[in-house]
C-alpha cells in the first residue's frame, strides 16, 4: 500500500527528474558546511550521481505519461527527449568542473547545487503545459545561472558577466511575463494546450486573431529569444560566455538553449499554430540576423572562447531555420540538432577549460599553436568538435544541419536555406583556423602541457563518442526525435 493516492503518485512520477535533482541539490547544500575544504570534490561526485538518478527519473516519467498538477506539467515523449539532453549536458558540465574548480581554488558545494537547480528549471521548461509554470522554470534556471556566471568572484570578467547576464536577463524575463499577461488578456487562459482552441475560436468568430494575443506572442519571443541567443537579443552572450567559468559556459551554451527551444516549440507550434502567418516572418528574419551576426563576428575573434560564443549565436540561427519550417519534420530536425549541438559544444568548451589553465590565461588562438604535437589526443578531440560545429560529414553537426535545411526546403523556405548554406561556408574559416593553428603552427615554447583529469577524459570521451554516433548511426535518435515531435500535439 502506498501512502499517496494514485493521482498524487502520478504527479510525482511525471515530475520525478525535477524532484530528484532538487533533492540532491538540497542535500549538497546541507552537507557543504560539514565537508572540509580538501574534500569538497566529494560533493561534486554526489551531484554527478544525481544526474543518472535524474535520468532514472526520466524513465519513470516516460512510463507514466500524462499531465501533472492540474495540467501544469506534461510528461510526453517530447519532454522526455529534452530532459535527456539537459540532464546529459549537466552531467558532462559537472565532470568537466572538478579539475577546473580545483585549479581556480573555488571548489564549493553550492556550485554543484546550483547546476542541479538550474537543470531542474530547464526540465520544467521542457515539460511546461502552462505559461506561468514555464516562467517559474525559466526563473529557476536563470537565477542559478546568474550566480554560476560570476562564480570566479576574484575575476573582473566573471563579475561583469554575472552582472550583465542578470540585468539583461531581468529585462528579458519582464518581456516574457508581459507577454503572458497579454495572451491571458486576449484568451482568458495561460494553458498552452487551450490557447490554440481560443485562437481558433477568434478566427471563426472575427476572422482574425486578436492583436493583443499577437503582441503577447511577440513579447514572449523577445524573452525566449534572449535565452536562445537569437538576434537581435544576443548582445549579452559573447561577454557572458567569455567571462563565466568555462564549464559554466559549456552548460549555458547547451542546456538552457535546448530547454528554451522546447518551450518555444510548444508555444509557437501548439498554442499559436493557427497564427503561423504572423510568427513565420519574425522567425525568418531572426534566423537570418542570428546567422549573420554570429558568423561575421566570429571571423574577427582571436580569443577562442569568445569565438565559440559567437559560434553559439550562429547555431541558434541554424536551429531557427528548421523552426521556420512549421512542420512535424521541422520539430524533429530541431530536436535532433539540439542533441548533436549539446554534445559538440560542451565538448569544445571543456577542452578550452583544460587548455586555458589557471586564471583562463591561455585563450588566444596563438596559444593553441602546435597542440597537435604536444597533446595529440586532446587536439584530435577538439578538432572533432570543431569539424562537427562546421558540419563535416560523419559528425552529428553535419546531419543536424542536413535535417534542418531539408525540413525548411520541404516547406518551400528556399531563400532561408540558401542564406544558411552561405553562412555555413563562412563559418568554415574560423573553425579551420584553429585546427590549422593546432597542427601547422610552430608550438608555443612557454606552454607546458598539463595532464587531463580522468573525470574530464570521461566527459570528453562521451561527448566525442556521441558526436560520432549521431553522425554515423543517427537512426535511433532520429526515431526518438520523430516520436517526440508527434507527441507534441497529442492531448
Amino acid at each position: 500500500m502506498t501512502p499517496f493516492p494514485p493521482e498524487q503518485l502520478a504527479n510525482f512520477h511525471r515530475l520525478a527528474p525535477e524532484i530528484i535533482l532538487c533533492v540532491f541539490g538540497i542535500v549538497i547544500m546541507v552537507a557543504d558546511p560539514f565537508v572540509q575544504a580538501a574534500h569538497k570534490r566529494v560533493l561534486g561526485w554526489l551531484a554527478f550521481i544525481g544526474t543518472p538518478a535524474a535520468l532514472a527519473g526520466v524513465r519513470i516519467m516516460a512510463n507514466d505519461p500524462g499531465t501533472a498538477y492540474s495540467n501544469l506539467i506534461r510528461a510526453d515523449a517530447f519532454s522526455v527527449f529534452v530532459h535527456v539532453i539537459v540532464i546529459g549536458a549537466a552531467a558532462l558540465a559537472i565532470l568537466g568542473s572538478f579539475q577546473y574548480l580545483d585549479d581556480e581554488n573555488i571548489q564549493r558545494g553550492e556550485y554543484y547545487a546550483l547546476v542541479l537547480f538550474a537543470t531542474a528549471g530547464m526540465g520544467i521548461l521542457a515539460g511546461a503545459n502552462e505559461l506561468v509554470t514555464a516562467f517559474i522554470g525559466l526563473e529557476m534556471s536563470s537565477i542559478s545561472t546568474y550566480v554560476l556566471a560570476g562564480f570566479r568572484r576574484r575575476a573582473l570578467k566573471s563579475n561583469e558577466a554575472s552582472l550583465k547576464y542578470f540585468v539583461l536577463g531581468s529585462f528579458a524575463t519582464a518581456f516574457f511575463l508581459y507577454g503572458i499577461a497579454m495572451v491571458y488578456g486576449a484568451t482568458g487562459t495561460t494553458r498552452i494546450d487551450v490557447i490554440s482552441g481560443k485562437l481558433a475560436q477568434m478566427i471563426v468568430e472575427h476572422g482574425q486573431v486578436a492583436s493583443l494575443a499577437i503582441l503577447g506572442l511577440a513579447l514572449m519571443f523577445v524573452g525566449l529569444g534572449f535565452k536562445v541567443v537569437a538576434a537581435p537579443f544576443q548582445v549579452y552572450a559573447p561577454d557572458v560566455y567569455e567571462g563565466a567559468p568555462t564549464p559554466v559556459t559549456a552548460l549555458l551554451a547547451s542546456g538552457p538553449k535546448a530547454a528554451t527551444f522546447a518551450l518555444m516549440l510548444r508555444v509557437f507550434y501548439v498554442s499559436f499554430g493557427s497564427a503561423g502567418n504572423f510568427w513565420f516572418w519574425a522567425i525568418w528574419i531572426s534566423a537570418v540576423l542570428t546567422m549573420l551576426v554570429g558568423n561575421f563576428a566570429a571571423l574577427v575573434q582571436t580569443n577562442v572562447k569568445r569565438m565559440l560564443a559567437y559560434s553559439s549565436i550562429a547555431h541558434a540561427g541554424y536551429i531557427l531555420v528548421a523552426f521556420a519550417a512549421g512542420t512535424d519534420i521541422g520539430i524533429t530536425a530541431v530536436l535532433f540538432y539540439l542533441a548533436a549541438y549539446a554534445l559538440m559544444k560542451i565538448g569544445a568548451f571543456l577542452v578550452i577549460a583544460h587548455l586555458g589553465q589557471q586564471g583562463e590565461k591561455r585563450l588566444e588562438i596563438t596559444d593553441y599553436a602546435g597542440l597537435g604535437t604536444k597533446q595529440p589526443v586532446l587536439a584530435v578531440c577538439f578538432s572533432l568538435f570543431l569539424l562537427s560545429l562546421l558540419g563535416l560529414p560523419a559528425t552529428g553537426g553535419f546531419l543536424g544541419k542536413l535535417f534542418a535545411f531539408q525540413a525548411a526546403l520541404d516547406s518551400k523556405v528556399v531563400w532561408l536555406v540558401v542564406i544558411a548554406a552561405i553562412n555555413s561556408v563562412i563559418g568554415a574559416y574560423y573553425y579551420l583556423r584553429v585546427i590549422v593553428a593546432m597542427y601547422f603552427w610552430e608550438p608555443s615554447k612557454d606552454y607546458v602541457p598539463t595532464k587531463v583529469a580522468p573525470s574530464l577524459t570521461f566527459a570528453l570521451a562521451i561527448a566525442a563518442a556521441g558526436t560520432l554516433y549521431l553522425g554515423l548511426l543517427p537512426a535511433r535518435v532520429l526515431e526518438m526525435a520523430k516520436a517526440a515531435a508527434d507527441s507534441l500535439y497529442l492531448r
